[in-house]
């Protein structure tokens, strides 16, 4: 799934928002957690009124999860997904909002945490989350088998003989994934019709057959 987060304010504008019946066919609050209310506006302004005893101001992190475009995301994995989400940026157990909307046979899905800690009465810090979400939606990506975009492929798909000084000493500090070059084999041999095509098409991304080994299977 493509996530995207941000922190902010506007309780009321976001539950407008989120509840919006206009643009969507179908809008459903498939969770609230942590409120003494069962409607998203109720929720929503709790989170506020507890914000008040703070000097935070974005006292909300507000996430949309989309699935690709050939996938129709269930409400199974939006709720793991959230539960990943929230496990990686110290948001457990923090009051939480999961609004569902679908259009033309698509879904997609937006979670609304308090980062007001009520123990402490402080905001918890979510340090750098933009890119804690771009490895946990390269994660969910590949625990689903779906097709990596290029945003999130190691360096864009681009082939390590092309790699900038950073870029292959970033490589070898990370790794490669071995999902992500057991999809990089399969894409390669789904799209070729020869031998040649698909020992091409690996080269291209950087992988090479060693020689004098002439037996291609699929991955």
């Amino acid at each position: 799934m493509i996530l995207k987060g941000s922190q902010r304010s506007g309780a009321k504008a976001l539950a407008d928002h989120l509840m919006n019946d206009r643009d969507n066919d179908f809008v459903t609050c498939l969770d609230l957690r942590g409120f003494s209310t069962d409607e998203l506006h109720g929720a929503l302004a709790e989170m506020h009124a507890i914000s008040k005893a703070t000097q935070c101001k974005k006292f909300m992190f507000s996430l949309s999860l989309n699935p690709p475009q050939d996938h129709v995301g269930t409400e199974e994995e939006f709720l793991d997904a959230a539960a990943r989400i929230e496990q990686a940026l110290g948001l457990q157990g923090q009051p939480r909002a999961i609004v569902v909307h679908e259009k033309e046979n698509r879904r997609h899905a937006h979670v609304v945490w308090s980062r007001i800690d009520v123990d402490e009465l402080k905001a918890i810090h979510l340090g750098r989350f933009k890119l804690a979400l771009r490895d946990l939606s390269r994660d969910l990506f590949l625990d689903h088998g779906w097709e990596l975009p290029d945003g999130l492929a190691t360096f864009g798909n681009k082939s390590p003989l092309n790699f900038t000084l950073e870029e292959w000493q970033q490589a070898k500090r990370q790794g490669l994934d071995p999902r992500e070059i057991k999809q990089a084999f399969q894409q390669a041999w789904e799209r070729c019709d020869s031998q040649i095509g698909f020992k091409n098409a690996l080269e291209d991304r950087g992988y090479f057959l060693a020689r004098g080994d002439r037996r291609v299977n699929r991955p």
